[in-house]
C-alpha cells in the first residue's frame, strides 16, 4: 500500500504513539484526521504538518462519547472525502491489584480503550467498507496474556481484541483489513496518566524507560503492518515470545508475567 493521499483516521493523537503515527503518516503523504482531547494540542500538530506541506485535519473529541466519535469521523468525510484507514490508538491504563481497586477505575478503562474503539468503528464502517481500507487497534502485550496489576487495561484489550477480529470475520467478503497491533513497554506517556486504585493519576511510571521501544518505532512496525495488511502485529521480542510461550506453556508464562511485574519500584505484588 502506498499511503499517498490516503486518508487516515488516528485518535489519541495529540501525544505518545498516536501523535507519531499522525507525523509518520502525513511525512508519507496521507490525509492526516487527528482526534483527542485537547483541540489546542492537535491545532500545534496540524499546524506542523501543514508547515510542511502534509494535510491535516482535527477535532476534539472524546471517544468515550459516541457523538464526539461521530464528529471524528464527518471530519475525515468532510475534509477529505472518504477514510482509509482508522486507527483505534486513544487508550489508558492503570496500577493496582484488584483487591484495592474501585470499580470505577475498571469502568473508565472499559469506557476508553474499548468503548472508543467500538464508536470510532460503528460510524467510520461504512466508508472503509467502500475503500476496502484497514481498521487498527492500538493493544498490547497485555491484551495476549493477563498483566498482573493492570486487570482493567488487560480485560480491555481483550475485549478490543475480541470486538475487533469478530469485525474482521463479519467482514470477509467486503475486503475490510483488521489488524491488532500489540507494542510492549514503550517510552510513551499513556503509563503517565494511568491511574491507581482510587482512579487518581499515576503521575510517574516505575519502569526505566531507556530500554524501550520509542513511540516512532512503534509506528514504523504499525505502517509496515498496514501495508502487509497483518492480522496480528507483534513489534518486540517481549511480545513475540509471549504469544509463543502462551501457545504452549501458559501456565508457565503466569510465572513469568509475576516475576516480571513484582520487579518493578513499588509493586503492589508481594
Amino acid at each position: 500500500m502506498d499511503f499517498k493521499a490516503k486518508t487516515v483516521i488516528v485518535t489519541g493523537a495529540s501525544s505518545g504513539i498516536g501523535l507519531a503515527l499522525a507525523r509518520e503518516f502525513a511525512a508519507a503523504g496521507a490525509n492526516v484526521v487527528m482526534g483527542a482531547r485537547s483541540g489546542d494540542k492537535l491545532a500545534a500538530v496540524a499546524a506542523e504538518i501543514k508547515a510542511t506541506g502534509g494535510a491535516a485535519a482535527y477535532t476534539a473529541a472524546d471517544v468515550t462519547k459516541e457523538e464526539d466519535c461521530k464528529k471524528l469521523i464527518d471530519c475525515a468525510v468532510s475534509a477529505f472525502g472518504g477514510i482509509d484507514i482508522l486507527i483505534c490508538n486513544a487508550g489508558l491504563s492503570m496500577r493496582a491489584l484488584f483487591d484495592d481497586c474501585d470499580l470505577s477505575v475498571l469502568h473508565r478503562l472499559m469506557d476508553v480503550n474499548f468503548w472508543g474503539t467500538v464508536n470510532c468503528c460503528k460510524y467510520a464502517l461504512p466508508y472503509l467498507q467502500k475503500s476496502r481500507g484497514s481498521i487498527v487497534g492500538i493493544s498490547s502485550v497485555a491484551g495476549l496474556h493477563g498483566l498482573p496489576a493492570r486487570t482493567g487495561y488487560s480485560a480491555s484489550k481483550y475485549a478490543m481484541t475480541g470486538f475487533l477480529e469478530t469485525l474482521r470475520i463479519e467482514n470477509l467478503k467486503k475486503g475490510l483489513h483488521v489488524m491488532v497491533a500489540c507494542p510492549g513497554f514503550t517510552a510513551s506517556n499513556v503509563r503517565f496518566s494511568a491511574l491507581t486504585a482510587d482512579g487518581s493519576s499515576q503521575g510517574e511510571t516505575p519502569r526505566n524507560e531507556d530500554k524501550m521501544m520509542t513511540a516512532e518505532q512503534v509506528a514504523r512496525i504499525v505502517m509496515r503492518g498496514i501495508k502487509r495488511r497483518k492480522r496480528l502485529c507483534l513489534m518486540e521480542y517481549e511480545g513475540r515470545l509471549t504469544h509463543f510461550i502462551k501457545k504452549f506453556s501458559p501456565a508457565l508464562l503466569d510465572r513469568l508475567f509475576y516475576m516480571v511485574m513484582a520487579r518493578e519500584p513499588d509493586s503492589p505484588l508481594k
